[in-house]
C-alpha cells in the first residue's frame, strides 16, 4: 500500500473537516504520516496516522487576542508558518518521500515539495475556494492590501519565497491548486457554477465521534437548540446572557450553551432548569438530536447543520463566517443576527421563525438529503486513490 502525508496546521477548522478521510485511509492500509504540531499528536494518533511534527510559528497558545488585527495581519501569520515549515517538512521527508502529498490549505509547503521531488500533491480544503475569475472580483480588495505598506511586504515575501522554491509567478499560487478535493457543502460556496474542474465537492466528511462523548436529550424536552460559538472566538459573556434570557424561559424548548474556555460560568448568573452549560460539547451528537442550531457560522458548525438538517440562526463574528452566514441565508436554511446587538426579543423571534417555517424545514431535509449523495469520506479516499493508480508506488523514494 502507499505512504500517504497529510500536511496541516495545529486549529481545529484545519484537521477535523479530514479527519475521517486519513482514519479511512489508515483503515484501506495505507501508511499515513501527518505533519503537524505536536499540540495535535493526540488528534493525529486518534486517526491511526503517524506525527511528523514541526514547530508552528502560529499563536495557538494564545487567546483571542493572539490572532487580532485585520485580514493583513491574519495573511501573515499564516504565510510565516508556511515559511517555516517548508525546511522543517524536507528535513523530515527527505529520505521518507510519501508517495502522495495530501495537504490543507494553509500546507502549501507540501505543494513545494510535491513539485520538487516529482510527488502528486492533493489539496483538501476545508472552506470554499477560488473560482473562474475571482482574482478580478477581489482586485479591490487585493488591491487595498497592497496599498497598505504591510500588504506590499507581505506580497513581496510570498513572491520571492515562492521563487526561491521554483513555483511559477502565477497571481493567486497560494488558492489556486492543481488538484483539491473540496470538503464544504456546495451551497456554501460563492460562485459555485464558476469553480473549475480541478475541484471535486465531496461534501462534509462526517462520522460519530464517540471519543468526544455522548449527549442524551432530557426526556422532558419538547424541542432542543444548540448555542455555540465555536472554538475559537467564544469570549461573549454579554452574548450568552441575552440567549440565556431569550431562550431560558421558553415553553418546551431545552438550551445547551457551550461557551468555551475563557468564559466562567458563574458571569452567567442563575440558569434556569431548561439550560445547560459547558465549555466543550460533543457538537455533532448533540446536532443529530437538536431542533435548531445558534452558530457562529464557522465552516465547520455551518457544514455539520446542513449535514444534521439543522435549522440554523446565524451570529457571525469574524473572517469567512459572515459571508457562510449569508450563504446560509439564500439556501433558505437559517437567519442573520448581529451578534454584538441582537436583543434577547430578537434572538426569540429568530427561533421561533426558523423552527415555525415549513420552507426552512423542507429546504434543510434537501440539503441534508444532497450532502449524502455527494459521497464524503468514501468519494474522497476513491479520489485519492485514483491519484496513486497514476503512479508506481516507491516512485518518489526513487526519485
Amino acid at each position: 500500500m502507499a505512504h500517504i502525508a497529510m500536511v496541516s496546521i495545529p486549529a481545529p477548522g484545519h484537521v477535523n473537516p479530514s479527519l475521517e478521510i486519513i482514519r479511512e485511509l489508515v483503515a484501506r492500509g495505507h501508511r499515513v504520516t501527518y505533519a503537524n504540531d505536536p499540540l495535535f499528536a493526540g488528534t493525529v494518533g486518534s486517526a491511526g496516522a503517524e506525527l511528523v511534527p514541526y514547530d508552528t510559528t502560529l499563536p495557538v497558545h494564545g487567546g483571542d487576542d493572539a490572532w487580532g488585527g485585520d485580514a493583513i495581519d491574519a495573511l501573515r501569520l499564516f504565510l510565516d508558518d508556511a515559511i517555516a515549515m517548508l525546511p522543517q517538512l524536507r528535513a523530515a521527508y527527505e529520505n521518507d518521500r510519501p508517495d502522495l502529498f495530501l495537504y490543507d490549505i494553509a500546507g502549501a509547503p507540501a505543494r513545494i515539495l510535491g513539485a520538487q521531488w516529482g510527488i502528486p500533491a492533493v489539496q483538501l480544503s476545508p472552506t470554499y475556494v477560488a473560482w473562474e475569475g475571482y482574482e478580478d472580483d477581489m482586485r479591490e480588495t487585493t488591491d487595498a492590501m497592497q496599498a497598505d505598506p504591510r500588504g506590499a511586504e507581505m506580497y513581496r515575501v510570498e513572491r520571492e519565497w515562492l521563487a526561491a522554491n521554483g513555483q511559477p509567478p502565477v497571481e493567486g499560487w497560494m488558492g489556486r491548486p492543481e488538484r483539491s478535493i473540496v470538503l464544504i457543502p456546495r451551497a456554501l460556496q460563492p460562485n459555485a457554477d464558476r469553480v473549475g474542474p480541478q475541484y471535486t465537492f465531496v461534501g462534509p466528511c462526517l462520522a460519530p465521534r464517540p471519543e468526544q462523548g455522548e449527549w442524551t436529550r432530557p426526556a422532558g424536552a419538547e424541542k432542543v437548540l444548540l448555542v455555540s460559538l465555536g472554538s475559537a472566538f467564544t469570549d461573549h459573556p454579554d452574548f450568552y446572557r441575552r440567549c440565556i434570557a431569550a431562550f431560558g424561559d421558553l415553553p418546551g424548548w431545552h438550551v445547551v450553551l457551550q461557551i468555551g474556555k475563557h468564559v466562567d460560568p458563574a458571569v452567567l448568573g442563575d440558569l434556569p432548569e431548561s439550560v445547560e452549560v459547558h465549555s466543550w460539547v460533543p457538537q455533532l451528537a448533540i446536532l443529530e438530536q437538536a431542533d435548531a442550531f445558534l452558530t457562529h457560522a464557522g465552516m465547520g458548525g455551518s457544514s455539520e447543520g446542513l449535514w444534521t438538517g439543522t435549522p440554523m440562526i446565524a451570529a457571525p463574528q469574524a473572517v469567512d463566517q459572515f459571508g457562510n452566514a449569508d450563504a446560509l441565508v439564500a439556501a433558505g436554511v437559517a437567519r442573520r443576527v448581529e451578534s454584538d446587538t441582537v436583543t434577547a426579543d430578537e434572538l426569540r423571534a429568530a427561533l421561533l421563525e426558523i423552527t415555525g417555517s415549513a420552507e426552512v424545514a423542507a429546504r434543510s431535509a434537501e440539503i441534508r438529503t444532497e450532502l449524502r449523495e455527494q459521497g464524503g469520506t468514501a468519494r474522497a479516499v476513491e479520489l485519492i486513490e485514483r491519484e496513486l493508480s497514476s503512479r508506481p508506488l516507491g516512485a518518489a523514494s526513487r526519485g
